[in-house]
C-alpha cells in the first residue's frame, strides 16, 4: 500500500519531534553545551548525527533523567600508580611536564617533571586553579587529536584521551612548553621535531594507560 504524502510528512514530523537539540538536552540535564557534545562523542549520551548536527532521542534522554542522570559517572578511571610510573618516564624522555587527569580535569597523578617556572609557582592557589580550569576545558574540546593549545599561564599544553571501551575516562597531558617564537624563562624549549615527538607520543602513552583501566572488573588484556 502506498503511503500518502500527508502520512509521510506527518511521520517525518513526528520523528523530528522525537529528537532533541543539544540546547534542549543542555537545559534538561543542567550541563553546559560542550559537555553535551563530549558525552555524545564518547557514547555516554544516546545520539545520532543529522548532517553536521547532533540530535538526541527524547525518550532515551527522559529515561536517563528518571535514572538519576548516572551517565555523568565515568565507567572507570586510569590507575593512579600505573599512570604515575608511565608519565614519570615519558616526561623525562620528552622534556615536558606531564599529568594524568579524569574527564573532569581532576588530576589522578602528581605532575611529573615540572618545568622550573611551575616548580617556583606550584604552591600558588591561583596557578593550580588556572590549571584545573584549563584541564577541564581541554576535556571539553571536541577535537580528539592532540594539538598544542595556549594556556593562560603562558605555556602550551596538549592532551590525548584515555579510553575504557567506547568511553573516554581520562587524559594524559603534556605542558610547560614554551610557545614558538617566544622567550619565557623557566619553560621547556622544544624545537619543531621535539614538538612533533610529543604529539606523536601522547596517543601511545594514553593507549598504554587504557590497558590499565578496568573493564568488567579487570584490567584490559594486552594484545599480543
Amino acid at each position: 500500500m502506498q503511503m500518502s504524502h500527508e502520512t509521510r510528512v506527518g511521520g517525518l514530523g513526528a520523528a523530528v519531534r522525537e529528537l532533541l537539540t543539544a540546547r534542549e538536552v543542555q537545559e534538561m540535564l543542567h550541563i553546559d553545551r560542550s559537555t553535551v557534545y563530549r558525552m555524545a562523542e564518547d557514547g555516554r549520551l544516546p545520539s545520532i548525527r543529522v548532517g553536521s548536527q547532533w540530535r538526541f532521542p527524547a525518550a532515551q534522554i527522559s529515561a536517563l533523567l528518571s535514572d538519576g542522570g548516572r551517565t555523568e559517572t565515568s565507567p572507570a578511571a586510569p590507575d593512579p600508580a600505573a599512570a604515575q610510573s608511565a608519565i614519570d618516564v615519558a616526561a623525562d624522555l620528552l622534556g615536558v611536564m606531564m599529568v594524568v587527569t579524569d574527564m573532569s580535569g581532576r588530576p589522578v597523578t602528581d605532575i611529573a617533571n615540572p618545568c622550573p617556572w611551575f616548580r617556583e609557582h606550584r604552591d600558588d592557589p591561583d596557578v593550580m586553579n588556572s590549571c584545573l580550569t584549563e584541564w577541564r576545558q581541554l576535556a571539553d574540546l571536541d577535537d580528539l587529536q592532540p594539538r598544542f593549545q595556549p594556556s593562560a599561564l603562558g605555556f602550551e599544553c596538549a592532551r590525548s584521551f584515555i579510553r575504557s571501551g567506547n568511553s573516554l575516562v581520562g587524559m594524559v597531558l603534556a605542558g610547560g612548553i614554551e610557545p614558538p617564537n617566544t622567550s619565557h624563562d623557566g619553560l621547556f624549549e622544544l624545537d619543531p621535531a621535539e614538538r612533533d615527538r610529543v604529539l606523536a607520543a601522547l596517543p601511545k602513552i594514553a593507549a598504554s594507560l587504557t590497558r590499565t583501566v578496568p573493564t568488567d572488573g579487570a584490567p584490559e588484556k594486552e594484545k599480543p
